[in-house]
Formats: structure tokens, C-alpha cells, sequence
């Protein structure tokens, strides 16, 4: 399967979290709302200037910066 950083996931798409690499006070927001490693994500609308992008996430939509999407790796599932 293919694998990519979060912010590289195309729209509609939907990846399985492998690894998050950031500072601990972004791991712990990412961490909080549910983004764990084997969690899936979908990668849903992009801002009209490219950042952020919406992910759902456990349900609920949630808006990451592409700094902070670069961190995690994930397998395309979808």
C-alpha cells in the first residue's frame, strides 16, 4: 500500500495513521481528539488557500495545519 504524509492524502481519501512525529504539545492535541496510530482518517475539504485541511476523524471534523499533518505518516487504505 501506499504510503504518505498526512497532508499528502487526496481528498476523499482515507489513510491509516503509522507514525506521529511532532512536538509533544501537538502530540497531545492529535492525541486527545483521537488521532492514534491504526486510527483512520479521512481527508475531506481543503481551505480555499490549501491550509488547513479537514480530516474526519472518530466522526467529528477536524482542521490540521499541513506543518502539522507533515508529522504523520499513513497508509492509504481508500
Amino acid at each position: 500500500m501506499e504510503t504518505c504524509t498526512l497532508d499528502e492524502l487526496p481528498i476523499g481519501k482515507i489513510g491509516r495513521v503509522k507514525e506521529i512525529n511532532t512536538e509533544d504539545s501537538m502530540l497531545r492535541r492529535l492525541l486527545d481528539i483521537g488521532l492514534i496510530k491504526d486510527s483512520l482518517v479521512k481527508s475531506v475539504l481543503k481551505s480555499p488557500l490549501g491550509d488547513p485541511i479537514a480530516y474526519e476523524i472518530k466522526g467529528a471534523i477536524i482542521a490540521i495545519r499541513n506543518d502539522d499533518a507533515r508529522g504523520i505518516q499513513i497508509e492509504v487504505v481508500e
